[in-house]
């Protein structure tokens, strides 16, 4: 196994990153502005753990879901960004062969987890609306502790796959990966092999999962709208609310992921800007949409104020 992995990379043992901007000015300033953002996704997120675990009026099987939403997305965030951010202040912006590998697998890992996990909420929110009265039946602890273990494992089974196909994969130069963090369209680039029928497995592997899960949103979501169809205003306008706030939150997390990798091997491969928008942007606004508009969340953060006033 040794010797394999060092002929895998015996030539180029780090790759390069170009990041954003080679202006110092400019670099500075995205230092201070993602330092902000990064520190934003940390605490919104963490805010959100913080409230459902202390406020036992949350601890339902749709916050139960989301705190571990809130636990994904700051993971998403924390596979590259810290290195992002402490590149700004470096000027060869360099990463190790095994340090890449792992950026890979594990944004991979947790795009796929976050993926399923975005699935089971939407079937608890199918429930919740259309079986109100078995709600707590249905979405019992056996099944919630069921989907998520099953969103991490198809999240691990997917990475897994992904990384099987790289790890053969001969590099020898050059290096340079235009981002900044190591996205898989553009490290096979680099391999010194064709990498055709590589690229087709990659984009049926990150195609099949992402189709699949898109497919059972919008199987929910159209039961879901089929069945407040006859109900009361308030009723239907409670439900459209929440539908709404999970729609936009698939909405930010799968279309970046559609034209990253919907035509990865062309010349205009990544976007940075979806890129970034994919790892840090999602993250950030996901607190955000969750709890401005849910008075139990607002409720709960006024209770726990309250508690610390008085402390």
């Amino acid at each position: 196994v040794d010797n394999m992995v060092k002929t895998n990379h015996s030539e180029v043992s780090e790759f390069m990153l170009l990041g954003f901007s080679k202006s110092q000015n400019l670099q500075i300033l995205f230092f201070l502005g993602f330092s902000v953002v990064y520190v934003g996704i940390v605490l919104g997120n963490f805010f959100i753990l913080v409230t459902v675990t202390f406020d036992s009026c949350l601890h339902t099987p749709m916050y139960f879901l989301l705190i571990n939403l809130s636990f994904i997305d700051m993971i998403l965030a924390s596979f590259a960004t810290p290195k992002m951010i402490a590149d700004f202040l470096r000027e060869q912006k360099t990463i190790s062969w095994w340090g890449c590998y792992s950026q890979m697998f594990f944004m991979h890992l947790v795009g796929g987890s976050e993926m399923m996990l975005l699935v089971a909420m939407a079937i608890g929110r199918c429930v919740a609306i259309c079986k109100p009265l078995h709600y707590m039946t249905i979405m019992s602890p056996r099944v919630l502790t069921s989907l998520l273990l099953s969103s991490y494992a198809v999240g691990f089974v997917h990475s897994s796959s992904q990384m099987a196909f790289m790890l053969n994969l001969p590099f020898c130069g050059p290096n340079v990966v235009d981002s900044f963090f190591c996205d898989l369209p553009l490290v096979i680039k680099l391999a010194c092999k064709d990498t055709y029928m590589l690229q087709l497995l990659v984009i049926a592997d990150s195609g099949l999962l992402s189709l699949v899960c898109f497919l059972l949103l919008l199987v929910s979501c159209t039961v879901i709208i089929y069945s407040v169809r006859y109900r009361t205003a308030s009723s239907s306008s409670k439900a459209f609310s929440t539908l709404s706030a999970h729609i936009t939150v698939v909405t930010l997390f799968f279309a970046p992921c559609v034209f990253i990798y919907i035509w990865p091997f062309s010349r205009y491969s990544v976007d940075k800007i979806l890129s970034i928008f994919y790892t840090i942007f999602t993250p950030l606004l996901n607190p955000f949409i969750y709890t401005l508009r849910n008075q139990e969340v607002k409720a709960a953060t006024k209770k726990i104020r309250n508690v610390y006033m008085y402390v």
